[in-house]
């Protein structure tokens, strides 16, 4: 139909779409806002708050705790051991000096009474004193850092146990925040929805028709863009019991359409050609000739052919002659494009 529009109008009827699109965007922009802090009115749940407060601050005190000491414990036995190791290395070098110097002494038949045997004898007793001191060191290092890897591994198991019988509990919740959240977008998307469905039905044609498709738009996008997204996992039946009940209104509604169209059509290609012309638009009857099909019947006719005066499928006049010049013209044109005069049976625009 553009092409029967005045140039102005067309630019006019452009700057309205742009003032509906703006105005969807603004709606949009709020809409997104208003989605966004949607799930801010529901407190968010933790694994915490399932769990037994005072037993979980224990178990992870406890859990703390045994770490830090079996750290602590690791550290001591790697200086234990240090040491252990420098006590056998005294102790093994001790006893090869004592006994190469016991092979090459001379015996004596009372070695109570040497002296020199029974000060090395008394040294070399003491190293190995030192030793076994240094090995229990280490022995008790071990067994501490043991118990303290145990004791946090109790903690950690208790813990756990917990937290499982916890988790449960906390997806739960979830879903059931999850789905409450979904419910507080359905119940703000749903009546946009039908205020648009409303304007559509009611208001598209009026003259304040840019803000009424301004707001079918952002209505659309609010229940594809912002609500279909945030579906819980079993929203798939939400939103294919959307869309089956959308497209059986829509199917409905088409079919209803297209049989009372065809039926209109009929009834007027059963109208007298002058009828049938009158009550056709004139910016229709233009905007169809643009389109190279019959202004009546919708059907696609040659224009271009000068034997075409009429449909060959309705009847209906497309061209006629011009009472004052002759010229051949549009049927539907109110003035001759040869000499301007009016077309009979029409006045000046």
């Amino acid at each position: 139909m553009s092409n029967a529009l005045r140039l102005s109008e067309k630019w006019y009827k452009r700057g309205l779409w742009l003032v509906a699109i703006v105005f969807a965007s603004f709606l949009v922009g709020l809409g997104g806002a208003i989605v966004d802090d949607l799930p801010k009115v529901e407190t968010r749940k933790k694994l915490d708050d399932f769990m037994d407060a005072a037993t979980t601050a224990r178990l992870r005190a406890t859990i703390k705790d045994s770490r830090a000491a079996e750290k602590a414990a690791q550290e001591a036995l790697a200086r234990a051991r240090l040491r252990q190791n420098v006590a056998l290395s005294d102790n093994r070098g001790a006893t090869e000096i004592f006994n190469n110097w016991l092979a090459t002494r001379r015996a004596t038949e009372r070695p109570d009474q040497d002296r020199e045997l029974i000060e090395r004898t008394a040294r070399l007793e003491q190293l190995r004193k030192a030793q076994r001191e240094a090995e229990t060191v280490v022995e008790a290092q071990q067994q501490a850092t043991l118990d303290a890897r145990q004791a946090a591994d109790r903690a950690q198991a208790q813990l756990s146990e917990m937290e499982n019988g916890a988790r449960e509990s906390l997806e739960k919740a979830r879903r059931a925040q999850e789905l409450r959240v979904f419910l507080y977008r359905l119940a703000l998307t749903l009546p946009l929805l039908a205020v648009a469905g409303w304007l559509f039905a009611k208001k598209r044609k009026s003259a304040w028709w840019p803000f009424v498709w301004g707001f079918i738009l952002f209505a659309v996008f609010a229940f594809f863009v912002e609500l279909v997204p945030y579906l819980p996992s079993y929203g798939g039946y939400v939103r294919y019991t959307v869309g089956i009940v959308v497209t059986a209104l829509v199917g409905r509604q088409a079919i209803i359409a297209l049989n009372r169209y065809l039926e209109e059509q009929k009834k007027a290609e059963a109208m007298p050609d002058a009828r049938r012309r009158e009550e056709l638009g004139y910016d229709v009857a233009l905007a169809r000739l643009a389109k190279t099909v019959c202004p009546g019947c919708e059907r696609p006719v040659d224009l271009k052919n000068e034997a075409n005066d009429f449909c060959p499928h309705c009847g209906i006049g497309l061209f006629d002659r011009c009472g004052k010049c002759n010229a051949r013209k549009n049927a539907f044109a109110r003035f001759c494009h040869s000499c301007g005069t009016a077309a009979a049976g029409r006045g000046a625009a």
